[in-house]
């Protein structure tokens, strides 16, 4: 296994840490790493207050640059295979598999869905996400013109996407529409998660029925896309996804750590397929629709 080019972290200090010292920033902020993990990194010169090396000491001012020059290394394993399903001049639709993230984080760099398109499509940016463990469509914007106007339809809602989602069962009839509002909630290893929560942003979630295999199959439409919506929804409404390893029945955190390590929201394990996208052509208004064909667990018997 080679090591990656290594990443540098950009900070943009806001007036809320004015008068906060570089560690005790780095070790509020992304408590990932341990308190000695930032004093050792700060020592080895790897992060710089505007451009020069710093002290775990300095204190910190509003409108100040910290980088964080992180060195080459190892990442874990991810497929990097995927699928190109359609191609266009404005935009690409791709086919992720599960497993593999769609931006850097976690660990993650190389091993992305963002990274390997660039090596082709050096202007390619994303039009929205699908967790790690979620496979099926996406939608890349390959000009800005296209990213401008198919941003456009999903914030106001033009854009139609229904997923595939395995449950172990379900009690709520044919059809479900679930409204639980989704914030952020206490992570003890990130700090905070996504989950439901009363205090959180609105969302909506459109769930059916459309077979049994498995366990139940669900379709789900999502005119909002809250961060992890169906997996919190689902699992708000009694029925976590099957072999979720966060959500649990409420839309809580699963916190029993395994191994001393706690449940991250990109642990794969579970079923949840973006199978169908709607939208109009960024540049001609064609309405046009795509499919994705599910993995063998959420396909229709």
């Amino acid at each position: 296994m080679e090591l990656n080019q290594g990443w540098i972290y950009q900070d943009r200090i806001t007036a809320r840490y004015q008068g906060w010292t570089v560690l005790d920033y780095y070790s509020e902020r992304y408590p990932h790493s341990s308190r000695g993990d930032w004093g050792d990194r700060l020592h080895q010169g790897q992060i710089h207050l505007n451009g020069q090396p710093t002290t775990a000491t300095t204190l910190l001012i509003a409108g100040q640059t910290l980088t964080y020059h992180r060195p080459p290394w190892i990442e874990p394993l991810a497929p990097l295979n995927f699928t190109l399903l359609h191609s266009d001049p404005d935009f690409l639709l791709i086919a992720k598999p599960s497993g593999l993230p769609v931006l850097p984080g976690g660990g993650y760099l190389e091993h992305t869905l963002l990274f390997q398109l660039k090596q082709q499509y050096p202007d390619i940016a994303p039009i929205h996400r699908l967790g790690r463990g979620t496979s099926g469509i996406m939608l890349w914007a390959r000009t800005p013109l296209a990213r401008q106007e198919l941003s456009r339809q999903i914030r106001e809602r033009e854009m139609v996407k229904i997923y595939r989602a395995l449950v172990a069962n379900w009690s709520h009839g044919e059809q479900l529409t679930i409204t639980q509002p989704i914030g952020k909630l206490p992570h003890p290893a990130l700090g905070t998660v996504y989950g439901a929560t009363a205090e959180g942003m609105a969302a909506e979630s459109r769930v059916e029925v459309v077979g049994e295999k498995s366990g139940v199959i669900l379709a789900v439409t999502i005119p909002t896309g809250r961060p992890h919506q169906i997996r919190i929804h689902l699992a708000a409404a009694g029925h976590p996804l099957l072999g979720d390893p966060l959500y649990c029945v409420g839309g809580g955190l699963n916190l029993e750590p395994v191994n001393g390590i706690y449940p991250v929201p990109g642990d794969c394990g579970y079923w949840l397929h973006a199978h169908d996208l709607s939208f109009h052509h960024p540049r001609t208004g064609e309405p046009l629709t795509f499919h994705c064909p599910p993995p063998p667990p959420l396909t229709l018997p």
